[in-house]
């Protein structure tokens, strides 16, 4: 026997489908406002009927106690149900079609009534106060029922209260009136109400075409994979709005632009300044794979707009395959020049070799102790004068590969560099840069020349490489320090144009400034200007300090 199948149960709740929950819910928002827009209408109608025949009825009690008939008629007649004020009330009472007009003397003695019985006994109400001369307006109940009652007293011609003249309209009426008031406002009302239900059904249908028909509990799981997803990739991303303000960033992002949540609001113009990655967030610089510097950090960006006006920016970190580029394009150059210098070696060895078959061996000792010479005079050219190491074996090395590629690089006589730099790597990433360009821009010139000259003022480092190319062009020197801008053509590993952006950036972190002008004699000339790129003398460390003899301390300083 098979086991029967659970049944059912009827689950009762809102739907859950965002377009049939925004109409349920608006739908109900504009049934509630009518009704409580109807409860408010009738509440001061209804207030506003009562004071109308409250008025109604004063006025018609003012307008019988002047009728001179009916003082003369209490003052002379007794109170009859054929007497003379009894004709006159009546007839006032069908003319102005009162529910009743009753007037009493001053012992509150009826002398008219709608009921001829009743005439002649006292009145139901208290008449004191129409009596003591106050006009009176008020919803009572009497013996012919509740009725909007006004009361005013009753002069003769000498202006002496002689009695009250009270007049009542039927508060049936007052009611009637109300509630043939309520079918046309409701008829408003259940206008207003579709009109509500249609606006709201078609704002429900945008919404339903907007959200794509999903459920809220599918767009909260959305949300909370696109937040695992923004801020789990290994990419940045920055979205904007169509106002060009950003909206969102992931934690890569903040961390490749450095900056955090307090973007999020402004613009990029506001949030990261002026430069080439700003214009790149804010599309004033189209591609793809756009190559971009943010502070010490090389990254390649990618913007593609989004369907609302506003667009989304990736950011990748190409800093470290920048940095291997660079070694690759480095140990490029220096396998050529060492292949150079393997052929001139060889060159060098069979001339050798030649002189000591001829027995010329004072010619051979010249030519060796010639080529020794030239490169230990080289090396001690710049040890001389550059005296921090790392910088020094750098021109050394770009000496020997200038040389191999027909140019020779100098070092000015008037370059005087100490051991004391705050930042050696990023001095030396600055001249590598500066150095290479130029011996780019001599390479298969005539005479081609470059000259490296390094000076200090105070604690302030001067960088000034010239050399005897074509030069920069007056409208271009601007955009030289520009990401990406370059006149070569790009390597292998990638693209060009960020050698002198890095060296400008690198000056501006120090306080300082990268320019570029014209060499005396043609080519350009690069000047770096790098403040405080020095330590005070006293600041070494004690340790080494205290591990120099007192004759060496003053010796090193006076150097």
């Amino acid at each position: 026997m098979s086991p029967t199948a659970p049944a059912r149960r009827l689950r009762l709740g809102l739907p859950r489908r965002v377009f049939s929950q925004v109409l349920l819910m608006q739908v109900a928002i504009a049934a509630g406002v009518a009704v409580l827009a109807t409860g408010l209408f009738l509440a001061p109608l209804s207030k506003q009927l009562d004071q109308e025949a409250e008025r109604r009825a004063l006025s018609i009690a003012q307008t019988t106690a002047q009728d001179p008939q009916i003082a003369e008629g209490v003052l002379s007649t007794p109170p009859t149900a054929d007497g003379p004020v009894q004709r006159e009330a009546e007839r006032v009472r069908r003319a102005t079609h009162a529910e009743y007009i009753v007037v009493m003397d001053q012992r509150g003695v009826r002398w008219s009534h709608t009921t001829p019985s009743e005439i002649g006994r006292h009145v139901s109400t208290d008449p004191t106060d129409a009596l003591g001369g106050k006009e009176v307006m008020e919803i009572d109940k009497g013996t012919l029922g509740r009725s909007a009652r006004g009361k005013v007293p009753l002069y003769d011609t000498h202006h002496r209260i002689i009695g009250a003249v009270s007049v009542g309209i039927a508060y049936d009426s007052v009611r009637a009136r109300l509630i043939s008031a309520i079918p046309g406002l409701f008829a408003y009302a259940g206008g207003a109400l579709a009109v509500g239900a249609l606006a709201a059904w078609l704002i429900s249908r945008r919404v339903q075409r907007q959200t794509r028909d999903l459920a809220f509990s599918d767009i909260s799981a959305l949300l909370a994979e696109r937040e695992a997803m923004l801020h789990g990739i290994r990419e940045g991303v920055v979205a904007l709005d169509r106002g060009g303000r950003i909206r969102l960033l992931n934690d890569e992002a903040r961390r490749l632009l450095g900056i955090g949540d307090e973007a999020v609001g402004r613009t990029p113009d506001e949030a990261l300044g002026a430069g080439r990655t700003t214009d790149v967030l804010a599309g004033r610089v189209t591609g793809t794979d756009l190559l971009t510097v943010r502070g010490q950090r090389v990254l390649v960006a990618n913007r593609m707009p989004t369907g609302d006006g506003g667009a989304v920016a990736t950011l990748r970190d190409r800093t470290e395959l920048e940095q291997l580029g660079r070694e690759l394009d480095s140990t490029r150059g220096l396998i050529d020049a060492l292949r150079a210098q393997d052929h001139e070696h060889a060159n060098r060895m069979h001339t050798l070799l030649g002189l000591l078959e001829l027995e010329m061996y004072d010619d051979a000792v010249e030519f060796v102790g010639e080529v020794v010479g030239d490169h230990r005079a080289t090396a001690e050219q710049v040890t001389e004068k550059i005296q921090d190491p790392l910088l020094a074996a750098l021109l050394v090395g770009k000496a020997t590969v200038a040389a191999e590629r027909g140019v020779a690089l100098w070092v000015s006589e008037h370059t005087r560099l100490p051991d004391r730099l705050i930042d050696p790597r990023g001095l030396v990433t600055v001249v590598g840069n500066l150095v290479d360009n130029a011996l780019d821009a001599v390479a298969g010139t005539l005479h081609a020349r470059v000259e490296v000259e390094l000076r200090t003022e105070g604690r302030t480092v001067v960088l000034r490489v010239r050399d005897t190319g074509p030069g920069i062009p007056a409208d271009q020197r601007e955009l030289i320090f520009t990401e990406g801008w370059s006149t070569k053509k790009p390597p292998a590993h990638g693209k060009r144009g960020l050698g002198l952006s890095l060296v400008s950036r690198l000056a501006q972190r120090q306080g300082g400034s990268a320019t570029v002008g014209e060499a005396a004699g043609g080519g350009a000339e690069f000047t770096v200007v790098l403040p405080e790129a020095l330590t005070e003398p006293e600041l070494r460390p004690a340790v080494l300090e205290k591990s120099l003899e007192p004759a060496a301390v003053t010796e090193e300083e006076t150097r």
